[in-house]
């Protein structure tokens, strides 16, 4: 199987600034005040070797580095030193309705979304049922609304409905499957069941212990910005577990 996503001792740097509040009379003087930055790695020396048709599931506590990981390997944001290479398309499960604008209509949302992932406004014509289909009833009576009066329920359907509709061989996502009622839930996971059916290349951030089980045979683990383990997806949250009663 070829290497279609491969991070090579990665790391990203923030920074963090801390200034104490000024009063208004050192606001009117411009008095010089304390000021610090300090500098902290969330990710840093990061290997790894993602394989076409694999599902590996990215695993830690919060702030440990994995939707920082996500975003390099989704191209928004850039490494401060290693490389992330991606050798095929992605479909991004990150910020479902970044892309959409609320000025327009969901309809006008579906094709620009979708365009602008790569899709020809014929081949949106094709897929424009299914897409409106699996978003609900809801959305398909206000397909004419602007996108801003949507509730964030409708919202966050029309986008997974969008981005899980495209081609893209890799699929990122970030907590994602938790979002929406019930059956919308099992809507999504019958989606990505599909989807990995199909042979695509998943790539899951989670903190549901099912999700991670049902759809992934490989995990990550990641503590404070470290990758500390690489394994099956069963001792990967079998290590994190006992971290965390430690």
């Amino acid at each position: 199987m070829s290497v279609l996503i491969r991070a090579d001792d990665v790391g990203v740097e923030f920074y963090q600034s801390r200034r104490r509040k000024l009063s208004v009379r050192e606001m009117l003087l411009q008095r010089r005040t304390t000021h610090r930055s300090d500098k902290f790695w969330a990710v840093r020396h990061a290997t790894f070797d993602i394989h076409e048709g694999e599902a590996v599931g990215l695993v830690g506590a919060n702030g440990s580095g994995k939707s920082t990981l996500l975003k390099m390997i989704a191209g928004v944001l850039l490494p401060d030193e290693g490389t992330v290479e991606v050798n095929a398309g992605v479909a991004p499960l990150i910020e479902l309705t970044g892309g959409f604008k609320g000025e327009l209509t969901a309809r006008d949302n579906i094709y620009l979304t979708a365009g602008l992932h790569g899709l020809s406004a014929s081949q949106v014509d094709e897929r424009f049922d299914d897409i409106v289909g699996f978003a609900g009833p809801q959305v398909r009576k206000a397909l004419d609304m602007p996108f801003r009066h949507f509730s964030s329920g409708m919202q966050v359907r029309l986008g997974f409905s969008v981005i899980t509709t495209l081609d893209e061989p890799i699929i990122l996502v970030d907590e994602v499957l938790a979002v929406g009622d019930r059956k919308f839930r099992e809507q999504c996971q019958a989606r990505m069941e599909s989807l990995l059916a199909e042979g695509r290349t998943l790539f899951l951030v989670s903190h549901n212990e099912s999700d991670l089980k049902r759809f992934c045979t490989r995990g990550l683990y990641m503590r404070q910005g470290d990758l500390v383990l690489d394994g099956s997806i069963t001792e990967t949250l079998d290590a994190y577990k006992a971290d965390a009663d430690g």
